[in-house]
């Protein structure tokens, strides 16, 4: 899996090298660091991030609140975590403008960024499941939760309505282990015996000529990607 990227703008080169260190332990990858807003958005026009942490007082003629403004602009996906030792009521307005994501005061504690940055980005991989209309799956097949239907590089495979059932909540909890009992109540709304199961998955392997589904002994099935 990618690691999640995270670019950090603080005008005191020591703490944010620092900070780096700390964000690279934790397994996130820090692609860049800028002490001034118009560095920043310079580096992020070629580089783009899913986190950006933005101290408020930089070097240039650029604070950080007015950097985040026009970060968002480019931008509006990307998650800014303003870090500063400023509280007054200019600079949290600034950071309810740019839609910051969190305003933490320094000094700040390693374990309060670290926990900060993962809620961000339980967040955005929310906000990605709720509003994409298409799951991609393998093998070219993706799920359309708009009109409900199987594809294969675009196209509709016709499905029965159980068959559709069966793909829906493989596909919904893409990755994971979907348990007989789960599968049945789905499809059927009544538990079913493993065979019935069983003879369901073979026909829709039958139907969409290919094996996407995975069958985990004793467990369950998945669809894994």
């Amino acid at each position: 899996m990618k690691k999640k990227s995270i670019f950090i703008v603080e005008d005191d080169l020591v703490s944010a090298q620092y900070l780096k260190e700390v964000l690279e332990v934790e397994g996130f990858d820090v692609v860049g660091i800028a002490d001034s807003g118009e560095a920043a958005i310079s580096h992020l026009k070629g580089c783009r991030a899913d986190i950006v942490l933005m101290d408020i007082i930089l070097k240039g003629s650029m604070t950080g609140s007015e950097a985040a403004l026009f970060l968002k602009q480019m931008y509006p996906e990307c998650k800014i975590i303003f870090l500063t030792a400023y509280a007054d009521q200019e600079m949290i307005d600034y950071a309810v403008d740019a839609k910051a994501f969190a305003y933490l005061m320094k000094p700040y504690r390693e374990k309060e960024i670290i926990a900060t940055i993962k809620t961000a980005l339980a967040r955005e991989s929310e906000e990605t499941t709720e509003h994409s209309l298409t799951i991609p799956l393998k093998n070219g097949f993706s799920f359309n939760k708009e009109k409900h239907r199987l594809e294969k590089d675009g196209k509709e495979i016709p499905l029965s309505e159980k068959k559709l059932k069966l793909i829906e909540i493989l596909a919904a909890n893409k990755n994971s282990i979907v348990s007989n009992e789960q599968l049945s109540m789905h499809i059927w709304s009544e538990p079913k015996s493993n065979s019935t199961l069983r003879s369901l998955i073979n026909r829709f392997r039958t139907a969409v000529g290919d094996d996407i589904i995975t069958n985990v002994n004793g467990v369950g099935y998945a669809v894994i990607s």
